[in-house]
């Protein structure tokens, strides 16, 4: 008993696909005022990529504290542990600091400090900003929405003081409740006595 099989319309779709697909990989010549990231949807969609931040961070103003002299304890108190130590260089120390974040060119940030003995002799590497504006580049650019206004109209400040039917109000809760008769409630301590 043959089997009849029907594979008229999915070869048709998988055909319409490949056609459609092929153009998108075009070369740029032949795509118009389009560019590749324009066309591929992939693109449109971007993954969250965290800040990473590697290293011992020096500032500028850290920078300004170093005086040639310091004992190898002093330089440590001002910058930090260092990053990189070598048992072939124990008189270097280097402090390599990188940023990455999304969107932005990778940031990198070296500093070296010599010592002779136990006391610093030369210290050098690239300027290095600022703590307000290290801040300043990790602060997120994104604009948020108008703020609506925080403070009350009249009219609400009015409609809060007046008591829901039936209900006494909160404040004279406790006041409602002893002139209806009723004794006022005392309720246990929150914390035990101490001992």
């Amino acid at each position: 008993m043959p089997a009849n099989h029907h594979f008229g319309l999915p070869p048709a779709l998988a055909a319409v696909a490949l056609v459609v697909l092929a153009g998108c990989s075009s070369p740029s010549g032949t795509a118009g005022s389009f560019n590749a990231d324009s066309i591929n949807p992939v693109s449109w969609i971007t993954p969250y990529k965290a800040d990473v931040i590697q290293g011992n961070f020096v500032s500028k103003e850290q920078v300004e504290q170093l005086r040639a002299g310091m004992t190898r304890e002093q330089v440590k108190a001002v910058l930090g542990t260092p990053l990189l130590t070598s048992l072939f260089h124990a008189d270097r120390w280097d402090y390599v600091f990188t940023l990455q974040r999304q969107g932005v060119k990778p940031q990198a940030y070296k500093y070296t400090v010599h010592f002779k003995g136990d006391v610093l002799e030369r210290f050098a590497g690239d300027a290095m900003p600022s703590e307000t504006e290290f801040i300043a580049q990790l602060v997120n650019r994104r604009k948020l929405g108008k703020v609506p206004p925080l403070e009350a109209t009249e009219a609400q400040l009015k409609a809060a003081e007046k008591p829901s039917a039936g209900k006494p109000d909160a404040a004279r809760g406790a006041s409602a409740d002893a002139s209806a008769g009723e004794p006022a409630k005392a309720y246990p301590p929150l914390e035990s006595p101490a001992r």
